[in-house]
């Protein structure tokens, strides 16, 4: 009873705080841009009515490290979302990546209480299954269950209402800087935002851009954003590894300024522009206009010059994507290949390149299985924004419906009072 009745509370706390029509918000936190996409739940799926993207300032490699200039970049956003959507955001659902994010398999074991599987017993499997020591200064933000094993029957996805008397779990947990996460949660309440919950990157970006099908023959998920190369890896169906490079576009943005002499800012819209991750896709004639710095006259090179410094970079991000996923142990099991994704994998030539070094077959990926603003979001750059708002639709699904009797719990000064109170105000 305890379980169902603060269950039925935190589904109506989630609907009383996304609004009566069902509108979901992720904020994607990213070290070159901020973006917010609003959604809204249909009969036919998710409709996306709404986006704001602004440059960031205050977040190097995932992670805060300017709160003022952080609230700036999330409170424009935010604008330019709800004046696109015509809604007002309250609640989001904020991504979080970086190296101090970690992964690891663990396992858990529970006594079945009557002899079938209840939820209750899920539960408490899961529960059994994180409860490993962890440091003071990191919590735990996800578990992912693989599979689930009754008696002795393994490979099983749903155990609920199987015979047996023991219970075991198998489950992926994600862990990240409690500091971290605490600074992503102080910014978006500064801007009069309720997080619902804090989501890994490359799994929100999984969401968006995987097929079931390609999760259950086995896949890597490469999500190259400004700051970081995040890894997710499926299989059968389940997260079985991730992890983050401390390497992305924005390192590809210092190369080109150093190697041509330009300013920043022009590097990143000549890489933008011109840029190509594989040379052998340049021809050798093509030319390129460079401007310089300290008021001196604009340049001219050829583009291949320009490729010749990005493909290094880009080789570099992908050896090492290379070396996480051969030492998972799962390289054999990858029947999907590798899907890239993330604004950095705009470039010309990034898949080309990703199978010469990754030695499987590769293909770009922008967000699919949505509706409303397909054609401005439909690009791998807004792939974790949406991401965040079907992970969150998801969320919303499972969560149970209310009792109807929940409401009529007796006022007085104790909790059910306060709980009482609180459901008088919001209904």
């Amino acid at each position: 009873f305890r379980c169902n009745f603060f269950g039925s509370v935190l589904a109506l706390m989630y609907r009383s705080l996304m609004g009566a029509s069902e509108i979901i918000a992720g904020l994607d936190l990213g070290t070159t841009k901020v973006t917010v996409i609003v959604a809204e739940l249909t009969d036919d799926g998710l409709d996306v009515i709404g986006i704001g993207s602004v440059p960031a300032k205050g977040l190097k490699k995932g992670v805060v490290v300017n709160i003022e200039s952080t609230v700036q970049a999330i409170r424009a956003a935010v604008e330019q979302a709800e004046a696109m959507a015509g809604v007002e955001i309250n609640t989001v659902f904020a991504g979080i990546a970086g190296s101090h994010v970690s992964g690891m398999n663990q396992e858990g074991v529970a006594a079945i209480a009557s002899r079938e599987v209840s939820q209750d017993d899920v539960d408490r499997v899961l529960v059994q299954a994180k409860a490993v020591p962890l440091p003071g200064d990191r919590e735990v933000i996800h578990v992912l269950p693989q599979e689930y094993i009754v008696d002795a029957q393994d490979g099983i996805k749903e155990p609920v209402g199987m015979a047996g008397v023991r219970l075991e779990a198998r489950v992926h947990m994600v862990t990240a800087a409690s500091s971290c996460v605490a600074n992503i949660v102080k910014c978006a309440e500064r801007c009069g935002l309720h997080v619902a919950e804090v989501v890994l990157q490359p799994l929100a970006s999984a969401h968006a851009v995987l097929s079931e099908d390609e999760k259950e023959i086995g896949a890597v998920l490469i999500d190259i954003g400004g700051g970081t190369s995040d890894i997710i890896v499926y299989v059968d169906g389940a997260v079985v590894h991730t992890s983050s490079i401390p390497i992305g576009g924005i390192n590809l943005t210092n190369d080109v300024a150093t190697g041509l002499r330009t300013p920043m800012a022009e590097a990143e819209r000549i890489k933008i522009k011109y840029g190509c991750a594989a040379t052998f896709m340049i021809d050798e004639d093509e030319i390129i206009e460079v401007p310089s710095v300290g008021g001196r006259a604009p340049r001219t090179l050829s583009r291949r010059a320009l490729c010749d410094i990005i493909e290094p970079r880009v080789e570099e991000i992908f050896v090492a994507c290379r070396h996480v996923i051969a030492e998972t142990g799962y390289a054999d099991m990858l029947a999907s290949g590798a899907i890239i994704t993330g604004g950095t994998t705009l470039l010309d030539g990034m898949p080309e390149l990703a199978e010469q070094v990754l030695g499987l077959p590769v293909r770009r990926a922008a967000p699919i299985g949505i509706g409303g603003l397909i054609d401005v979001v439909k690009s791998p750059a807004y792939s974790t924004g949406v991401g965040l708002v079907k992970y969150g639709m998801t969320r919303m699904q499972s969560l149970p419906e209310p009792e109807e009797e929940i409401v009529h719990v007796q006022q007085g000064t104790g909790l059910g009072g306060r709980i009482s109170a609180w459901f008088r105000e919001v209904f």
